[in-house]
């Protein structure tokens, strides 16, 4: 192999090595080392491959690229940087001016703390004028865009910068439209404006995947739903703007056939989603099949346009950036046109003119509504002037009528003001009777709350009672819970006092140490093989001298004798241990929150 190093001139802001330009290895047999790729003997198998396309990468085999460079010297830093934010494993080792090698482990596969510079791409800080060999092995499930860029600090400041400040614009404008969206479904009411934000929302979703940004703000510390981020996001893109679509186009009236497709395709496409995410993940790889059900849109919209329907021809034009948009991504991955930043970008301002012309599609079909609507009003007024005229001559006809029957009901109305005093004298009586009976009333529920709270702490409840009281596993659990951690949790393995809840049996898991504690454990009901609120009675009754023998008990219980033997064993070395306190404070505890809960509900 005749390998001489890259030398970078002084004047060079950045240079772009493409995986065409660079000399790699496939390692299809996924085994080699760094110790093996590094020998002398191994040297010849770097090479340059300038036919390389996407098709030819292999994404079971594990690529090396050898690079030899050298830095000028410069006023500051140089920046070594791949552009695919969605490669699985970049592993570099980098020397520098002949020292020792050392390691860098890059890819989304890693949480995004642990990369050196906070950027949304992979990069390493390099020194300026000196000489630098390094070995980079690259590992990625779906085709990796082998791009490494070796640029000044000031040019990757002042990229980084412009890079996110159009990314400010592009999402900034996706919230915007989204909640002007929203205000007007807000205003109108109408479900497809709610279609249309989510499917805009969907958008922003997919871009800040595709983008890095959402691994670098959102979930920095999860790589694994980062690699599974944007296939989520893509096809939420495809079912939002289906069913937006065929709710703003109507295809189920203006084009049923193509509907049918239309809803076909989506639900096979749903199935390989799901299929994708709790599967096979990898298929997830197969961007471009979006673009089958993108035109299949795309055509219905311009079949219902020109059947007539005015409001699609924005719709048309959107739907057709959209598809370029896709369209071109497609060609570049398929290396049909070559590489550029504005090819780079293309769906992103395809998404931008879609979202924008789709508005306008919006608003086009309200503006058209409302047009039809004033030629519908002035049809009606101009119908109403004629029946003004006939109701006119009616009228004349019927004065007379109104003048004679003035006459008779001036004479009811005396009789009715007659009437309406009588009503109004009894209404005062029953609005008396009234606050009589709602005094009753009152002093009758606060009775009975007294009654109802003497009963819930009298000592002599029989088990039907009890477990009126304390009905269910779930209360009993609630009951233990509120009442074990009263004053505040506290971990038993590390004293953390912060913990995340368990819902479904209210356990405590230490944020910390990350030690899961139930709510009946290091309590006398932890482990048992019977009901909580069986156990809560048979405390309860051993709490009051035991009115019942373990017989007794067994019967009304219908447990086994033998059990309820060996819980109120346990039941006494509490007590043994710890005296009564503790367990009648747990059942008076239990007694007042059932108490509070009656009150409330009388």
């Amino acid at each position: 192999m005749l390998y001489t190093p890259l030398e970078i001139n002084q004047d060079q802001e950045e240079v772009i090595l493409s995986i065409e330009e660079l000399y790699s290895y496939e390692d299809k047999s996924n085994q080699l080392t760094f110790s093996d790729v590094k020998s002398p003997s191994f040297q010849s198998n770097f090479t340059q491959k300038p036919d390389f396309e996407p098709d030819d990468y292999n994404r079971n085999s594990t690529y090396w690229v050898k690079l030899d460079f050298i830095l000028p010297e410069y006023d500051g830093n140089y920046i070594l940087e791949f552009y695919d934010q969605t490669i699985d494993s970049i592993n570099v080792y980098i020397r520098q001016d002949g020292g020792l090698y050392r390691k860098y482990n890059l890819g989304d596969a890693y949480p995004f703390s642990s990369k050196s510079i906070k950027h949304k791409n992979f990069d390493l800080t390099l020194d300026a004028n000196s000489g630098y060999e390094a070995y980079i092995q690259v590992r990625n499930s779906q085709y990796a865009d082998i791009r490494i860029a070796i640029k000044r600090i000031d040019r990757f400041i002042q990229y980084s910068l412009n890079e996110y400040f159009l990314y400010g614009i592009f999402y900034g404008m996706i919230v915007i439209i989204s909640l002007y969206n929203l205000l007007i479904y807000l205003a109108i009411r109408e479900i497809k404006y709610i279609y249309y934000t989510f499917y805009i929302l969907s958008v922003g979703f997919y871009a800040l995947c595709i983008d890095g940004v959402a691994y670098q703000y959102l979930w920095p510390e999860q790589p694994k739903w980062n690699q599974l981020a944007y296939g989520v996001a893509l096809y939420a893109i495809i079912f939002w703007s289906t069913i937006f679509s065929i709710r703003f186009l109507n295809t189920k009236i203006r084009a049923p056939k193509l509907h049918k497709w239309i809803i076909g395709i989506l639900i096979v496409r749903s199935a390989l989603f799901l299929y994708a995410l709790f599967f096979d993940p990898t298929l997830f790889r197969f961007r471009n099949i979006e673009i089958i059900l993108l035109s299949l849109i795309f055509v219905s919209s311009i079949f219902v346009f020109r059947r007539g329907y005015k409001p699609a021809r924005f719709f048309v034009v959107a739907y057709g950036i959209l598809f370029s948009g896709f369209l071109m991504r497609a060609l570049i991955n398929w290396s049909v046109i070559p590489f550029s930043t504005f090819n780079y970008y293309s769906l992103h301002i395809g998404f931008i003119l879609e979202m924008l012309f789709l508005t306008f599609a919006l608003s086009d079909r309200v503006r058209i509504l409302k047009a039809n609507r004033d030629r519908a009003l002035k049809r009606i007024v101009t119908q109403h002037e004629q029946n003004v005229k006939v109701i006119n001559r009616i009228n004349k006809g019927l004065e007379r009528k109104v003048e004679e029957r003035t006459k008779d009901i001036n004479e009811k109305n005396v009789e009715l003001e007659r009437t309406n005093e009588q009503i109004n004298k009894q209404s005062r009586e029953i609005a008396e009777i009234n606050s009589m009976l709602d005094l009753d009333n009152y002093r009758l529920k606060n009775n009975i709350k007294k009654i109802q709270r003497e009963r819930l702490l009298n000592k002599n409840l029989n088990f039907e009672e009890f477990t009126d009281i304390f009905t269910t596993k779930e209360q009993c659990l609630e009951i233990l819970a509120a009442f074990k951690w009263k004053d505040g949790y506290e971990c038993q393995k590390c004293n953390n006092q912060k913990f995340h809840l368990n819902n479904s049996n209210l356990a405590r898991r230490c944020t910390k140490c990350g030690y899961n504690e139930s709510s009946t454990a290091f309590t006398i009901f932890k482990s048992i093989k019977f009901d909580l609120p069986k156990a809560f009675f048979i405390v309860y009754s051993h709490l009051n001298e035991d009115r019942y023998t373990l017989d007794e008990l067994s019967d009304i219980m219908d447990m086994r004798r033998n059990t309820i033997w060996e819980f109120k064993k346990k039941v006494e070395e509490e007590i043994e241990n710890n005296g009564k306190s503790y367990l009648n404070n747990l059942l008076h505890f239990g007694y007042e929150r059932f108490a509070n809960f009656v009150e409330v509900r009388l």
